[in-house]
């Protein structure tokens, strides 16, 4: 049975994740730094061709590749989330369905699909829960153009 602190932990994980999707959709990459991940966390874009390191560098490829999509949405599922509330950490395995669309000319537009899963890890800071590390794995990818290399 779970105690009433793990309840409240996975609720506030849960809020952590929806942030993160809000944030990313709202195009706001530079709260990332401030309301989702820790300082020194390790962010891994690498399954559909973003770069693997720190949060700076996570943001700053955010700014950059996002630019071509006026509309996205990042909906999740499945969170299947463990906590380890007295070591203040967690992890976490989040079904991720992405739409997007891409302009592909003044009057075209293209909307494709991405599947994957979120791997974190999470630590509750003095500022509450944030995520320590996230890996994408690719689970699919429709209608695509192209030209973005998925």
């Amino acid at each position: 049975m779970l105690s009433l602190q793990e309840i409240s932990d996975r609720l506030e994980i849960q809020d952590l994740i929806h942030r993160y999707a809000q944030i990313i959709d709202a195009k706001d990459f530079d709260r990332l730094r401030f309301d989702v991940f820790c300082e020194d966390a390790l962010i891994d874009y690498s399954a559909f061709g973003g770069p693997k390191g720190g949060l700076d560098q996570a943001i700053d490829f955010l700014h950059k590749a996002m630019k071509i999509f006026p509309h996205t949405q990042h909906m999740n599922a499945n969170a299947q989330i463990v906590v380890e509330s007295e070591e203040d950490r967690g992890t976490g395995r989040i079904m991720c369905f992405n739409s997007q669309e891409l302009k592909l000319s003044e009057h075209d537009e293209q909307v494709f699909f991405c599947g994957l899963w979120y791997l974190d890890e999470y630590r509750r800071t003095p500022k509450g829960w944030r995520i320590a590390k996230r890996v994408e794995e690719k689970s699919f990818v429709f209608n695509a153009p192209d030209s973005l290399k998925l």
